[in-house]
């Protein structure tokens, strides 16, 4: 499997200002490239070289190499785009945001990333330090910092581009390394579900509860301190919001990443694979009051979901995804939905057996119900079963199957 290893690049000021240099003509580059191909409506790699390559390669002075991973990035970036149209991430088609997508060139930051591959890059993992290509010349001798483990993923697996990148006046290389999978556990003794939410980030079945409410707090403090900051307007203020800037962001990416290991990590302890809700859309399909809406936009479900899969794919557990629908009123125990089965946020009482648990708890052990139920039925389906439409009249509460969920195991 592919994994990528960040390292932070230490050039001296001399190096700095020769990959500044590079970085803002590749991207200038790539923000004409796109413009062409918007023109002409040519998104494809070897067509679009036929009428770009020459003048990337003049006119912002680029190497032969370079210029080809420009062109190749812009169509890259048409690629995604257009996906995400489809998915629906840009809006419905005809809103504001989708418009303001779709009917205007892709522009790209001047400190956007710039692949580099083999010819362009090599690395010195011994001394800790890399060869670069730029625009004036051949820069060697560029120092890195990393840690004991990422040196040695780098020396064993790395194979394929990196990429250079500038973020906040740090420089970065992101090296694509092809890491071996253990072998995929094919027969699960059970799965482990776990329960997403704001209030407690992962719930387990085991009754495990995992952080929440040390990082809600965080974030509001620093919602609070970036309104008063954004407020004050001084120079000294602004100083202080680009210091703390992708803060909070950081400290989420750490957590998940811990709670993720952990997981996984008693997964395969115990044999089982680990079962989640699919949440696709449901930001889109909640309406919330204003008070609740920053808490529920900073909440990173998707992040600690692609940081499981990754790390259970790399240990060979099984994950499945399915369909979260009434998970939280469902009975674990008896399997009797009903909305009053939810006293609070915090506690669940069954109205026709009288279960009592943490609401969590219960609903992450539904999850995982479902899940070893699609498991030993063998089902294989790719994505969630549409909703069903009522046919008229008041309708009923479907009922969930199975059939319902999508399998993200990496044998399908």
């Amino acid at each position: 499997m592919k994994l990528v290893v960040q390292v932070r690049l230490l050039p001296t000021p001399e190096q700095a200002a020769a990959l500044e240099v590079t970085l803002h003509a590749c991207n200038g580059a790539a923000s004409w490239v796109s413009e062409v191909a918007f023109e002409r409506g040519e998104f494809k790699n070897f067509p679009l070289r036929k009428h770009t390559y020459d003048s990337v390669k003049s006119r912002w002075g680029l190497g032969a190499q370079a210029a080809q991973h420009v062109i190749k990035k812009t169509c890259d970036a048409y690629t995604t785009l257009k996906a995400n149209l489809k998915a629906g991430n840009l809006g419905r088609p005809g809103s504001t945001r989708y418009r303001r997508a779709a009917e205007k060139p892709v522009v790209f930051r001047p400190q956007g990333a710039q692949p580099y591959d083999d010819r362009m890059l090599s690395w010195q993992i011994p001394d800790r330090t890399v060869s670069i290509w730029t625009t004036g010349g051949r820069v060697k001798s560029v120092a890195f910092t990393a840690s004991t483990e990422q040196l040695a993923t780098l020396a064993l697996y790395r194979k394929g581009e990196s990429d250079l990148l500038e973020r906040d006046g740090m420089w970065f290389l992101n090296a694509t390394c092809e890491v071996p999978e253990a072998p995929l556990n094919t027969e699960p003794v059970d799965f482990l579900g776990i329960d997403l939410g704001i209030v407690n980030i992962a719930t387990t079945s085991d009754g495990e509860i995992l952080a929440g409410r040390e990082l809600n707090r965080i974030r509001a403090r620093e919602r609070g301190l970036r309104a008063k900051l954004q407020k004050k307007n001084t120079p000294s203020a602004k100083r202080r919001l680009r210091k703390r800037r992708r803060k909070e962001a950081r400290r989420a990416k750490d957590i998940n990443h811990k709670i993720a290991k952990h997981v996984v990590a008693e997964a395969e302890r115990t044999g089982r694979g680990i079962a989640l809700e699919d949440l696709t859309g449901i930001r889109e399909r909640v309406r919330l009051r204003k008070p609740q809406r920053a808490t529920h936009s900073s909440w990173s479900f998707a992040q600690l979901g692609q940081f499981i899969a990754y790390k259970a794919r790399r240990a060979g557990v099984p994950v499945v995804h399915v369909d979260p629908a009434y998970t939280s009123r469902a009975c674990a125990e008896c399997g009797h939905i009903d909305k009053a089965n939810r006293v609070s946020q915090a506690w669940f009482a069954c109205r026709s057996c009288g279960f009592v648990d943490h609401a969590d708890s219960n609903s992450s052990r539904n999850i995982r119900a479902r899940a070893w139920e699609l498991w030993r039925r063998g089902a294989q389906s790719t994505a969630p079963a549409p909703p069903r439409t009522s046919r008229g009249g008041t309708g009923r509460k479907r009922s969930i199957t199975a059939s319902d969920a999508r399998c993200a195991s990496p044998a399908f």
